[in-house]
């Protein structure tokens, strides 16, 4: 073999080599951008869920805390129930571009979430509805139900947050 088709022959090794190299680094770099995307749209529903949640629960405490006097301002807990409503709504939608979002294991958690937040809920409408019958049988047990309950739907929104950091951070 005579040294220019040597040298031809290196050249096209080597031009193949670099090729080579520059699709696969490419293709890293495209997945690397893509997993990068993904994770920024995960936060983003990630976080807007969170913010509807916590005012959804700001709503919700206003609520329990208008409820708590022995005569509680009916129309002002009938006014604050309309804000809560309003803000539940934001919050069911905000969860389903997280279920949309995934992954499914967090799908669960934001489940359960939405188990919590129910649970306490019907405290709260049964506490409404028996303020407005002049009804307080049940007051001092539903009040201390309801505490209960937004223990245990605190948990749930913790165990949420972990659950999103950990799909956050992760590269998939």
């Amino acid at each position: 073999m005579d040294a220019g088709l040597a040298a031809l022959l290196g050249a096209a090794v080597g031009s193949a080599t670099t090729l080579g190299a520059a699709i696969v680094s490419g293709r890293a770099q495209a997945r690397a951008q893509h997993d990068q995307w993904r994770r920024q749209h995960r936060r983003d529903a990630y976080a807007g869920y969170l913010s509807a949640l916590h005012d959804r629960d700001i709503a919700m405490d206003a609520i329990l805390d208008a409820l708590r006097p022995d005569d509680p301002d009916l129309p002002d807990v009938d006014e604050k129930i309309r804000r809560f409503i309003a803000l539940a709504r934001e919050v069911h939608r905000a969860a389903e571009v997280v279920i949309l979002e995934g992954p499914a294991s967090l799908a669960e958690v934001t489940e359960r979430v939405t188990r919590t937040s129910g649970d306490l809920s019907q405290v709260m409408r049964r506490m409404a509805e028996n303020a407005h019958a002049g009804d307080t049988t049940r007051k001092a047990e539903d009040t201390a139900l309801a505490t209960e309950q937004e223990r245990i739907h605190y948990q749930a929104v913790k165990d949420f947050r972990l659950a999103a950091r950990g799909v956050i951070g992760s590269t998939n």
